[in-house]
């Protein structure tokens, strides 16, 4: 009776699953960071545009009078509706965005 000898291949194999599997952590680690950093940049660009909405108008209130909004001047106007109706603005886009990109993100994983 001769010894079986051990085959090579379920080595072979196994090496080619680990490899497989690395270049899909891989793909799965370079869309995550894709997706964080357009949600990062999104974000900051939103948040800018809420402070200059909010902070701008207190503090350019004396500039923004000479400008009239549907006859009251445009700094009254911005402090009593118009930050309110950007900010409620910001949140619908973000809202509408996030879920284009994470939308996004999930297809380029699948």
């Amino acid at each position: 009776m001769t010894p079986i000898e051990p085959s090579s291949a379920p080595a072979v194999a196994d090496a080619d699953a680990d490899a497989a599997d690395n270049a899909a952590r891989r793909r799965l680690l370079a869309t995550r960071a894709a997706h964080w950093e357009r949600t990062r940049r999104m974000t900051s660009i939103l948040l800018v545009l809420w402070l200059v909405t909010g902070f701008g108008t207190v503090f350019f209130a004396r500039e923004l009078a000479r400008f009239e909004l549907f006859g009251w001047p445009l700094s009254f106007y911005m402090a009593a509706q118009g930050a309110s109706l950007v900010s409620l603005a910001i949140i619908g886009f973000y809202a509408w965005r996030m879920r284009w990109l994470d939308r996004a993100a999930a297809q380029e994983h699948a």
